[in-house]
């Protein structure tokens, strides 16, 4: 197969729209591609089995690729690069927490353990903490969107239960990004990732943007990812003139 320098992970299907002006940014200087895992609803939801299907992919890669991923996508590369760190030269999480198990599906499932309201509602009460006042959508294309990822992507979480990951870093260089507005992935839960970083790691805060910081900022967002990249090179390059 074609060798590709950063690979975009992609499990939640209904959302890919808001990661495209990121990825043709990036794309625009880079070899970038995308990996994509949509269940259907006749499967359980399983992290366990969208990393098991990556990893047949990335095992014909000849060299080890940059992954990147926001929300669940992250969390999905965060725990295949725990699991295959050989086949990955740096991660980069968007929207990931320290605590990767908080994501903006445990938040609703949450809300509609408490509140007396309908998916529809809790959903429309939601958008606000996902996008801020400037939606992308209608309202309603919003929530349809949002309804769709709760059935598609592999949520760590259900009515009944909800989950958590172990907590940590991985060997390879990490940038984690997040948005000072973010109430899903918040700064304080942001800045945790703090006790798992490494001298060549980054943590880097959006001023703005909410939990799609990158749809918003794709520019801004995409400078830190390349100026990341860059800087692992050159460090790369470093070690090996003094080895």
């Amino acid at each position: 197969m074609s060798t590709a320098t950063a690979l975009w992970i992609s499990a939640s299907p209904s959302l890919k729209y808001f990661n495209q002006p990121l990825m043709r940014y990036l794309a625009a200087q880079t070899n970038l591609a995308q990996w994509e895992y949509c269940q259907t609803l006749d499967e359980g939801s399983s992290v366990e089995t969208a990393i098991a299907l990556l990893h047949q992919y990335l095992k014909h890669q000849d060299d080890p690729v940059h992954l990147i991923g926001h929300g669940i996508s992250g969390i999905v590369a965060l725990l295949y690069s725990r699991y295959y760190p050989e086949r990955v030269k740096s991660l980069t999480l968007l929207a990931v927490s320290a605590q990767p198990a908080v994501t903006w599906q445990a938040h609703y499932y949450v809300q509609r353990q408490l509140l007396p309201c309908s998916q529809t509602q809790v959903l429309g009460q939601l958008m606000v903490s996902l996008f801020g006042q400037k939606l992308p959508y209608s309202v309603k294309e919003i929530i349809h969107v949002l309804r769709l990822d709760l059935e598609s992507s592999p949520s760590l979480h259900s009515l009944f239960k909800l989950n958590r990951l172990p907590q940590g870093g991985v060997s390879m260089p990490l940038l984690v990004c997040g948005s000072k507005t973010d109430p899903i992935v918040d700064p304080s839960a942001l800045t945790e990732w703090a006790a798992w970083l490494k001298p060549e790691d980054r943590l880097w805060e959006c001023l703005d943007g909410h939990h799609f910081f990158h749809y918003f900022h794709p520019q801004l967002v995409g400078d830190q990812i390349l100026d990341f990249w860059q800087s692992q090179s050159a460090r790369q390059s470093l070690l090996q003139l003094n080895y």
